[in-house]
């Protein structure tokens, strides 16, 4: 399998599985065991936790593609309830925990495991802070089910921190790539203030920056051989449910 094939194949089935486990009750309900209240305290402190004790606004820049309001306040909501580090740590074994909930029992992980490592290893962290972030994170040996949804969330970071630095040099604001994306009513769900319809003619700029997007993270991919991108591919099918990838 080519690069940039592999990299079609495989971006919407991680961001996807990805984000069933951020916005599932289930997730929520961790946090709030933890004692976060309701609301996105454990989501914004337990995610960007890995960017240490950061000033609000800094976390909201780094990030990009949320409101700037939702993510101010999730983060001072969950300031008092634990330091930055202890609620990553948190944020990790609710994605494990997600993950051995939710990948099915015929996946491969083992292999999975090890071509992901092999992609993450290959990565080029710099101007991608939340990505070096939680790649660092340590990942559990015992395992490896749980593992191998920390990975999902480490590649899915990666391509989001690779999508906003492609988004501005494309001419779009990370508000106007949500909109062209998801739609004014989802870009509102996450955070962005009466988000009004972008002009149609920057649905192509926002295309420009999808290609672009694949470009940064080709050099992950050439780590691995056409034969392993096509493992992988069907890998990353198997675990989240897409078998067409």
């Amino acid at each position: 399998m080519e690069i940039l094939d592999c990299i079609s194949a495989v971006a919407r089935p991680l961001h996807d599985f990805g984000d069933e486990f951020m916005s599932d009750d289930a997730t929520a309900a961790i946090g709030l065991r933890a004692g976060f209240a309701p609301g996105r305290g454990f989501y914004c402190r337990g995610r960007f936790g890995v960017l240490g004790e950061a000033p609000a606004p800094v976390v909201q820049a780094i990030q990009g593609f949320l409101g700037p309001e939702l993510v101010i306040a999730g983060w001072e909501a969950g300031r008092s309830v634990m330091p930055p580090e202890e609620a990553a740590a948190c944020y990790a074994r609710a994605v494990r925990t997600w993950g051995r909930a939710h990948i099915p029992a015929e996946a491969d992980v083992e292999h999975f495991n090890r071509l992901a490592q092999r992609l993450i290893d290959a990565a080029d962290a710099d101007a991608l802070p939340l990505f070096a972030g939680w790649r660092a994170q340590p990942v559990p040996g015992d395992d490896p089910v749980g593992a191998a949804m920390q990975r999902i969330h480490v590649l899915r970071e990666h391509r989001g921190a690779c999508h906003l630095a492609a988004v501005r040099p494309s001419g779009l604001s990370a508000r106007e790539a949500m909109v062209v994306n998801l739609g004014v009513e989802q870009a509102a769900h996450y955070g962005w203030r009466e988000p009004s319809p972008v002009a149609a003619a920057l649905v192509s700029r926002w295309q420009r920056a999808e290609r672009l997007t694949d470009e940064l993270q080709a050099p992950l991919y050439a780590a691995l051989t056409g034969r392993q991108r096509t493992e992988f591919a069907h890998c990353v099918g198997v675990l989240t449910g897409s078998p067409s990838s």
